[in-house]
């Protein structure tokens, strides 16, 4: 496994681009499965995940390859083999955006029961229910999701919301099930985050008939098929955040490009409550911090609210505040692996249940910590970049699920960071 060396502090200058997002990349691959033939995504990061999730389609049957120009191609005419495998499955989250599709084009799927990072529990009952509404049956079997619909799916109105909130992956899976579905469904209390109206998009521009798009009221009407399509996907607002967090922990500045503002108005305003100034420039912003960090108080939330996917990042940077902060963590109340690490790192944090209390220390102090979750090991990045010493951060792996080749994109605008072979 690979070992990032992280030499601090440094201060970052200069532009990075944002590639596009990973979280909307990987449902879209999965809608491809809907339409027999070539469909052509522009945009795609070169990530493990995505490498994960051409294998898993693979499987079913699908031929994927990327061109010269980066697109991805994904050829789904000839789906013969409706099973998600848990060897590949178990390794990513995102694989359980198959069943919806799968069970919408053969009216049968096997998929095993989900992976990814560890970040606390994430039960699928509300995907379950939704597809079970729109009349498939539904039963688990050694471990895999066994669903059928031999009469086909029926449209519907039905209910999305779970504890947390909604359920973005849940939305995905019964959205791309109901473009297939015999007459209307109306999914109620739907997720809202700039992923799923990607997909949504992209599902139009294959001939589904979705409206309410960005609202917590999709309403499809289910069409007799669809066709293969070229998409765009849309920028990652997960590291745009990463980066702009980047810019502020280490006093820099940096310009980011292809970036959009309009989708992250939750972190922008609590960048700026913490002292980081935030500029629109052309096609991105220009994120910049002089003076000190203050302190600040997130609680996370679905979208539009703060993400709980920059919960670690943000903990990092205010763990250098002036003053105390208040972090309460709503999404995944277990999502507080990187605490221990960040202690280790000289940091003052206590975890309080699903709250996080920081107070401000005047320095971070390197030290070898080890990465437990994609988000977690970027904090542990972004610390290293202002702590002094050369942090050591183990187990980079689950970092190259969400950002191409960080240490290559960092490095050029200061960063000082290797990867090296445990």
């Amino acid at each position: 496994m690979d070992v990032f060396g992280i030499e601090g502090p440094v201060r970052l200058s200069g532009s990075v681009t944002i590639n596009g997002s990973k979280n909307a990349t990987l449902p879209i691959m999965a809608a491809a499965i809907l339409a027999a033939g070539k469909s052509v995504l522009s945009a795609v990061p070169h990530l493990s995940d995505i490498s994960v999730c051409g294998q898993l389609l693979g499987r079913l049957g699908c031929k994927l390859s990327r061109g010269s120009n980066g697109n991805l191609c994904i050829d789904s005419t000839v789906i013969d083999n409706p099973v998600g495998e848990y060897e590949i499955v178990r390794r990513m989250r995102a694989g359980i955006c198959i069943l919806g599709p799968l069970l919408a084009r053969c009216e049968r799927a096997e998929v095993s029961m989900p992976g990814g990072c560890a970040i606390g529990d994430r039960p699928i009952n509300i995907h379950i229910r939704g597809l079970r509404e729109l009349g498939a049956k539904i039963h688990l079997k050694n471990g895999y999701i066994i669903a059928e619909a031999s009469k086909g799916l029926k449209g519907k109105d039905i209910f999305m919301g779970g504890p947390f909130g909604s359920t973005v992956l849940g939305t995905a899976n019964v959205l791309m099930a109901a473009t297939l579905a015999k007459g209307k469904t109306i999914i109620e209390s739907a997720a809202c985050e700039p992923e799923i109206a990607d997909l949504a998009n992209c599902l139009n521009k294959m001939g589904a008939k979705i409206t309410g798009i960005g609202s917590p009221r999709l309403t499809v009407e289910g069409v007799r098929e669809l066709r293969p399509a070229e998409h765009r996907v849309i920028p990652d607002r997960i590291e745009a955040g990463t980066f702009m967090v980047a810019a502020a922990i280490t006093a820099g500045k940096l310009h980011l490009h292809n970036c959009r503002l309009d989708d992250m108005m939750a972190v922008v305003d609590k960048l700026r409550n913490v002292g980081v100034t935030i500029d629109a420039a052309g096609d991105g912003c220009v994120v910049t911090r002089t003076g000190p960090i203050k302190p600040g108080d997130i609680t996370t939330q679905p979208y539009p609210g703060f993400p709980t996917d920059l919960q670690a990042q943000f903990m990092a940077l205010l763990s250098l505040a002036e003053g105390n902060s208040i972090i309460i963590e709503k999404v995944f109340p277990d999502r507080f692996m990187h605490v221990a690490e960040l202690n280790r790192m000289a940091a003052n944090l206590r975890k309080e249940g699903p709250t996080v209390i920081v107070a401000g220390v005047k320095k971070l102090i390197a030290a070898p910590v080890m990465a437990s979750d994609l988000r977690a090991s970027a904090a542990l990045v972004l610390a290293g970049l202002a702590a002094e010493g050369t942090t050591a951060v183990s187990r980079v792996y689950h970092i190259d699920r969400g950002y191409e080749k960080i240490e290559e994109r960092l490095n050029p605008v200061g960063a000082k960071i290797t990867r090296e072979s445990d």
